[in-house]
């Protein structure tokens, strides 16, 4: 017998029998589109650094029915016609089975008017934006919606007795539904937005809106804006004297800002996080993303909520594709994802189901150190 013809007879024998083989098996492809360089990029990257901890862990124990995943990483720098056209090619190109990792409002806004998710059958699993109702069916989030966030911050300024708010933003066509519900979530709290301030998207042009929050005088802001926008907004008012509390979304990126701005400026930053922490073993997902990290190694960049964040979005990616079987499909992804209605990943749990396709309402509020790092 010839030994292609032994090989085909073996393959034969095996599917026959229900073997799964490392000859058979099938390497899952999972896309990612993301700011890797460019301004936010220490986040694109640290997401995609969680998302291959967990993958590489789960290759080495021999992948899941057989199966073993790749991550396909390509490079928009934050603009939004770019992770379009960066889509685009990597679904001609690399054929992914699912994609994560995405990042900004109009860039996932774009992606959905345009089709290519819909088109494609493709879900996307673990996405950042600052928009309060981006949804779409094929759009699967890991975290607590902004809307949460900004709920959770009023919430706690209530406790404290702060009653008149600030809110520094992202100017855009998703600008009114975002004042609207900072205004109804601090009217929930008895408190009052007694300033609005934005800066144009992509830019961090932030100085109009610091001074008219100096002019102003709130005792408290909350900053929806990217991590530079964020860091550029608390270097200028507070160089001019701004004394408010300041109050970020989770997306703000701490490590950029521990870079530029001193550490009396960083002192008594608080920060919602939409993740147990990185930090602490505070769950047994905290323990196993530590035990994981520790065996990996030295990363490319360092642990944070952003690297836990992407660490979650792959863990639900691996267990959708194993309940899908041997032969995981694009269109089964959306189907066990929907399924998927109360995944306790130790300590965090993710759920959908169609229709409702926010995955969690967990938000805690850290408080930044003097030297930049987190404290509950």
């Amino acid at each position: 017998m010839r030994k292609n013809q032994w090989i085909g007879r073996l393959a034969g024998l095996a599917i026959a029998s229900g073997i799964t083989s490392s000859v058979l098996a099938a390497q899952l492809v999972v896309g990612q589109v993301a700011p890797l360089t460019g301004v936010d990029a220490s986040q694109g990257r640290a997401y995609a650094a969680g998302m291959q901890l967990h993958f590489n862990a789960v290759n080495k124990a021999g992948g899941v029915n057989g199966n073993t995943f790749i991550l396909a990483r390509r490079d928009d720098a934050g603009r939004p016609d770019e992770t379009l056209t960066q889509t685009r090619a990597l679904l001609a190109e690399d054929k992914p089975v699912v994609l994560a990792g995405y990042f900004g409002s109009r860039n996932i806004a774009q992606l959905v008017s345009a089709g290519v998710l819909e088109r494609e059958r493709i879900a996307l699993v673990g996405f950042r934006a600052t928009e309060l109702n981006l949804e779409a069916p094929q759009l699967y989030g890991v975290r607590a919606t902004l809307r949460d966030e900004i709920t959770r911050i009023a919430a706690h300024l209530a406790t404290v007795g702060i009653t008149r708010l600030g809110l520094f933003h992202e100017n855009g066509p998703n600008a009114a539904p975002l004042i609207a519900a900072a205004k109804e979530a601090a009217a929930n709290a008895k408190a009052t937005i007694v300033q609005t301030a934005g800066y144009d998207a992509g830019t961090s042009r932030v100085s109009a809106a610091a001074d008219a929050m100096l002019a102003a005088s709130p005792q408290a802001i909350i900053m929806i804006a990217s991590g530079s926008a964020c860091a550029g907004f608390i270097e200028k008012y507070r160089s001019a004297g701004g004394t408010a509390q300041l109050f970020a979304h989770s997306g703000a990126d701490i490590e950029q800002m521990a870079k530029r701005l001193s550490e009396e400026q960083m002192q008594g930053i608080a920060i919602a996080q939409v993740t147990p922490s990185p930090y602490k073993l505070t769950n047994r997902l905290s323990k196993e993303f530590n035990d994981i990290a520790a065996t990996a190694g030295a990363q490319d960049v360092p642990i944070s909520y952003a690297m836990m964040e992407g660490f979650i979005a792959a863990k639900v990616i691996v267990e959708a594709a194993r309940r899908q079987g041997p032969r995981v499909t694009r269109e089964g992804f959306a189907t066990a994802l929907d399924g998927l209605e109360n995944f306790d990943l130790g300590g965090y749990v993710v759920g959908f189901r169609p229709g409702m396709r926010n995955g969690s309402r967990f938000v805690e509020m850290t408080i930044v150190s003097g030297n930049g790092r987190i404290r509950q």
